[in-house]
């Protein structure tokens, strides 16, 4: 009877340890990518068309404005009258000046005539030579002021003429922030002309993104534009991180193009183009409230890594991550993963 209960005793307990043997999963297979470099990354990003030259237009004097006679958007001709000034202040000024020559001008005709005196009676022997050149330096002293009248005069005679703003080319008005009653300072801007001629694309690339030398832009109708790089900025902008470039529209197709518009810019990026990235499948990118990350394989277990995403394509994202060229990465399933989690590699 002992020898059953112990038998019985025993079976139990290998009947337990297999079917905890049983509960414990196997490691689950994993498909895997192979960390490298790719070339001809094709990136497509929105532009916006621009005009070359986009003047800030302002008077060169200040005052209160009188008149407005355009508003944003209205096309303007070369020389057309913008805004205008109150010309009481100027006008009084000019009168002002032209007061301040007048006078100078009496003066100066004094002490010349007073030097042409002195002079004939030094040559007669009436005056000192001392008395000559103390009558001729008090000349020059009036004619300096005579100048500096003259200067001011003309400069306040220029002021009623910089009281009317004028455009200074053709071209469309993008912005006008200039109200009547306003008072401006002179350099202050009152509107933004975009002058016609030259129309050119801007582009905001990611900050670790090199701005290539040409791209193409397709349009719905089936025709494409060329692009070619004409400047980028010379750092990047501090809020959106990017870096803005200028791409001029080549052919005929730059012509059609209105200001504003919005249109998708395609380009291919070298390698080198896009510094210290990798190219990764979607699949491998993980998120889950903390920031992108991707899962690479360390002695047969899964561990998470965080990554910073630069571009997403169709099937596959370009990241910066400091993972040398070779690392294998887990391709599918990474929402499953947990930190440590043993895994096994499926042959590729």
């Amino acid at each position: 009877m002992k020898l059953k209960t112990v038998l019985l005793c025993s079976l139990i307990l290998a009947a337990c340890g297999n079917n905890e043997s049983a509960r414990q999963p196997e490691a689950p297979w994993v498909r895997t990518h192979v960390v490298g470099g790719a070339d001809g990354l094709q990136l497509a990003l929105t532009g916006t068309v621009r005009a070359r030259y986009e003047t800030p237009l302002a008077f060169r004097v200040g005052g209160q404005i009188s008149t407005r006679g355009v508003d944003a958007g209205q096309q303007v001709k070369a020389g057309q009258v913008l805004f205008r000034l109150d010309p009481r202040d100027l006008a009084a000024s000019l009168q002002a000046a032209s007061a301040e020559r007048a006078a100078a001008k009496a003066a100066w005709d004094t002490a010349h005539a007073d030097t042409e005196r002195h002079r004939q009676l030094f040559e007669q022997g009436f005056v000192s030579r001392q008395m000559l050149e103390r009558v001729e330096l008090s000349e020059r002293e009036v004619k300096s002021r005579l100048d500096a009248a003259e200067s001011h005069w003309q400069q306040a005679r220029n002021a009623t003429a910089y009281g009317v703003l004028r455009a200074d080319a053709a071209g469309v008005l993008m912005d006008v922030t200039g109200e009547p009653g306003q008072v401006v300072a002179a350099g202050q801007a009152v509107a933004v002309l975009a002058q016609d001629g030259e129309r050119e694309v801007e582009v905001f690339f990611p900050e670790s993104v090199q701005a290539p030398p040409a791209g193409i832009i397709r349009h719905a109708d089936g025709a494409s534009t060329d692009l070619q790089l004409r400047e980028v900025a010379g750092a990047v902008d501090p809020s959106s991180r990017t870096w803005r470039a200028r791409y001029r529209l080549l052919g005929d197709g730059a012509a059609r193009q209105a200001l504003g518009t919005v249109l998708s810019a395609r380009f291919t990026l070298a390698h080198a183009a896009i510094s210290d990235s990798l190219e990764v499948p979607l699949g491998a990118l993980d998120e889950r409230g903390q920031g992108p990350q991707v899962w690479h394989i360390v002695e047969g277990k899964a561990q998470p890594l965080p990554v910073r995403v630069l571009t997403i394509g169709p099937e596959s994202a370009r990241i910066h991550a400091e993972l040398p060229a070779g690392t294998r990465l887990i391709a599918l399933g990474t929402h499953l993963l947990k930190p440590g989690m043993a895994v096994r590699e499926l042959e590729q």
